[in-house]
């Protein structure tokens, strides 16, 4: 069971956007910070375990002169294994900051050049794999930056191809070293999953169709893809084979979020249909097989519900943001 807990009030409402969450704990300093965009502007908080906000902090996506202020469509705290950085994408292009946004250390610029007319350019889809962020784009390739232990010598190493559509979410696992580990999923608009091993260059391992239905949210562990769909179900790949085990019909309609608990193996799922979900990973230990035990509904009454994201690596607590809602709602298990 959980418990809702006081929210944590925002300038201004949550963006209707798919992962439209990002938290990164500081538990040295039981701090929790919280990222959340709304149109042009990313808002960040850092609270207090009874969600007193403690600071807040606006940032904008980097706009060209006289022009309209491009629209933020993703934040995301990226966790490397020497530094944190903060990362925006919009529809002009990357930014890069310290951790708690004061600095700016990198600019990434989006080539529109080979974009349809008809089509909008925009980055999406971020994460940390080892010393490198991955950040999807419109075209459908990934764009691999190589991050240096400090300053902001950052540079594009590598493009990786294998989507057609956008790129709207990437899952990562740490591989520690193994040889033919998939450690990287990445999504896109027609449920595409392309499955790949990190390194000096990435090798693309397996692809998973989609079969049109767009995939706005993967997450990865141990081995186990969960790969949240706009109809409503979650499915469970074998990262190796690209094999489905499970297949959940668990939202009436579209799911927006997924995010795990890796210490506990928690799967959470957010959709547009008001419901949060927890779900329990696990291998059968004699026939291998993955299996999903649902451990909790939560109702978020009148809420189209946008991003969602566990506060801690147990799973014991999570956060939920909502179209037009200017809170972050928080739960915790009792």
């Amino acid at each position: 069971m959980f418990r809702r807990e006081r929210p944590i009030p925002l300038r201004g409402s949550a963006a209707a956007l798919c992962n439209n969450l990002s938290v990164l704990q500081l538990p040295t300093r039981n701090l929790t910070h919280f990222g959340v965009v709304h149109g042009p502007s990313t808002q960040l908080l850092t609270a207090a375990p009874e969600g007193v906000p403690l600071a807040q902090r606006q940032l904008y996506a980097k706009q060209a002169a006289g022009v309209s202020p491009p629209l933020i469509t993703q934040v995301h705290w990226c966790i490397l294994p020497f530094r944190v950085l903060l990362v925006l994408t919009s529809h002009r292009g990357i930014q890069m900051y310290e951790s708690d946004g004061s600095v700016m250390v990198y600019w990434h610029a989006l080539n529109s050049g080979d974009a349809s007319p008809v089509h909008a350019v925009f980055a999406r889809g971020i994460a940390a794999c080892g010393h490198f962020i991955c950040v999807g784009t419109w075209s459908g390739r990934v764009l691999v930056f190589d991050i240096p232990v400090k300053g902001p010598n950052i540079a594009l190493c590598e493009e990786l191809g294998g989507h057609q559509t956008p790129v709207t979410d990437i899952a990562v696992e740490p591989a520690q070293g193994q040889d033919c580990v998939a450690d990287m999923v990445t999504a896109d608009d027609s449920g595409l999953l392309c499955v790949w091993r990190s390194g000096p260059e990435f090798k693309l391992l397996t692809s998973i169709p989609g079969f049109g239905v767009p995939c706005p949210s993967v997450q990865l562990w141990q081995g186990i893809i969960a790969a949240g769909y706009g109809n409503g179900q979650v499915r469970l790949y074998e990262a190796s084979t690209g094999a489905l085990h499970v297949q959940i019909n668990a939202h009436a309609r579209a799911i927006c979020a997924l995010d795990l608990a890796p210490e506990a193996g928690k799967l959470l799922s957010a959709s547009e249909d008001t419901f949060v979900h927890i779900w329990k990973l696990s291998r059968n230990p004699e026939s291998d097989n993955i299996e999903a035990e649902h451990c909790h509904g939560e109702c978020v009454p009148d809420t189209q519900v946008c991003g969602a994201r566990f506060c801690d690596p147990s799973g014991s607590s999570f956060a939920v943001t909502g179209y037009d809602l200017a809170e972050i709602l928080r739960f915790r298990s009792v």
